[in-house]
């Protein structure tokens, strides 16, 4: 059994490699869960969300280009 062919180890470091990867993407969904609000940057609620206005615009002026 010490004889392994190269590829049947490489198979099975890409197996675990891929479970590991599963097992922290479960791992971020269940953090992004029981916190929402904490993990969403992209939130409009989220005071760290920056969103910068287009050249020349006031505030005011860029929340009406969309309309």
């Amino acid at each position: 059994m010490a004889t392994r062919s190269r590829t049947t180890f490489k198979k099975r470091q890409k197996e675990i490699a891929r479970m590991e990867w599963q097992r922290d993407k479960a791992a971020k969904r269940l953090q992004r869960k029981l916190h929402p609000e904490k993990e969403s940057p992209d939130n409009p609620d989220n005071p760290e969300s920056k969103e910068e206005p287009e050249a020349g615009l006031t505030p005011a002026e860029s929340s009406q280009v969309g309309e």
